[in-house]
């Protein structure tokens, strides 16, 4: 034959040829190998060189209980795979018709938890309570234990309720008097303040998981709120590795009850976030004299000098009380060197923006922080003159126990001191 002329494949068969005779026990074997839930026939079917429609007729005839499976000559059907089979099927069903069910009354908020375990239990009982099936049948069918299951039709199971500690009915009181005092605090803040508390009394702190179940269990936890972040390009690095490199400096602004407007700055640091130093007027902008003020006090503060042993950086945006010529020749005299960036940029005004809490993006989405949501939105605010004398102590508040996840849920006046400890 040329070398150039293709040969089709051919498949020989040597399994004797496609008719053969099964005997009873093997037919037998290969059903009980379908009744399996995660068993496919057609996969059987294949693995045992039965055809698939031989073996549906197979399993009909074993499941109705027919003396005949195939030829003249096979025995009656074991009436135990033959029990067990019908009662697999029946509760299968039974099982589907209640998960439709059960599908129809659950609410919207539970459609990915409606298949707990405790529900496959509850109805596992209520389908064994009937009597007719096998408690070992319907276990396996929903898969549950059967242990369990038969406790629950003797009624000697106890009722499930929620973990607690007997130290918890201590926690409590001092819990809701942090939450009554501070609204706006959510459990991380909360468990903070609890265990400088508790830390002052010598007495073991708590975990911040044991505060969110006492908070959970009632209902004192804050309301989830879910807004759309703004989209801000922030590839720039404001925080430093350590205290007096980097000062921030911004405005905020809010309207009494009476319709005075108190606006007012501020200086924090970078690093330890401490509100170094404000001012705050009434019916008035922020003008460079203030500016200058508020960079004096700092200095002042922190070193107890006129000017800085190192050279400060002076973050803030480029509002006309910071680059006025004026203040620019007082921080360098200072010991400060003004950096400016865009208004309202969060690149540079991160922290500040932090602090201040308002509508200060350019988008107009509003920042709820600290000064405004801690304070300003849970005070009374009847007038400017009521508003001066509070601005202060909510600062001094602010620095000696507000907690910041970058400060490992310490205050700056915390942190500052465990810095100086250490050093």
């Amino acid at each position: 034959m040329p070398e150039h002329v293709l040969m089709s494949e051919i498949e020989i068969i040597t399994d004797g040829g496609r008719r053969r005779r099964w005997s009873a026990a093997e037919k037998l074997r290969i059903v009980e190998e379908t009744l399996d839930d995660r068993a496919s026939i057609s996969v059987v079917a294949r693995r045992n060189g039965v055809a698939p429609n031989l073996l549906y007729r197979w399993r009909r005839l074993m499941l109705e209980g027919g003396s005949v499976a195939v030829s003249e000559d096979d025995d009656v059907t074991r009436s135990s795979l033959r029990d067990r089979s019908s009662d697999r099927w029946k509760i299968a069903s039974v099982n589907s018709n209640a998960s439709l069910a059960v599908k129809r009354w659950r609410p919207r908020s539970c459609a990915r938890r409606w298949t707990s375990h405790a529900q496959k239990t509850d109805l596992a009982r209520a389908i064994a309570s009937e009597g007719r099936f096998p408690v070992k049948v319907v276990a396996e069918t929903l898969g549950v234990a059967r242990s369990n299951l038969i406790d629950r039709l003797n009624n000697r199971t106890k009722p499930r309720r929620r973990y607690h500690k007997a130290q918890d009915v201590a926690l409590l009181p001092l819990i809701t008097t942090l939450v009554a005092a501070r609204p706006t605090y959510g459990y991380r803040r909360i468990t903070a303040i609890l265990n400088r508390q508790l830390r002052s009394e010598r007495l073991a702190p708590v975990n911040h998981k044991r505060v969110y179940r006492i908070m959970k269990a009632h209902n004192l936890l804050l309301a989830r709120k879910y807004t759309e972040r703004p989209e801000h390009v922030h590839d720039g690095k404001v925080i430093v590795m350590r205290s007096n490199l980097r000062w921030c400096s911004d405005g905020f602004e809010f309207t009494c009850w009476n319709g005075d407007i108190v606006r007012g700055a501020f200086i924090i640091d970078a690093h330890d976030r401490e509100i170094i130093a404000w001012r705050a007027v009434v019916n008035a902008g922020i003008s460079g004299s203030d500016i200058r003020d508020i960079m004096l006090e700092a200095v002042e503060r922190r070193f107890g000098d006129h000017c800085a042993p190192s050279v400060i950086e002076m973050l803030s945006d480029n509002g006309s009380p910071y680059i006025a010529k004026d203040t620019q020749i007082f921080a360098r005299q200072l010991g400060l060197k003004p950096c400016f960036t865009p208004v309202r940029s969060p690149q540079s005004n991160g922290i500040s923006l932090a602090i201040v809490l308002g509508p200060m993006a350019d988008n107009g989405s509003p920042f709820v922080k600290t000064l405004k949501r801690g304070y300003v939105q849970v005070i009374p605010l009847p007038d400017a003159h009521t508003v001066l004398g509070l601005i202060g102590a909510w600062i001094e508040d602010y620095n000696e126990n507000h907690s910041h996840s970058g400060l490992k849920t310490r205050s700056p006046r915390e942190f500052i001191a465990a810095q100086t400890a250490t050093a």
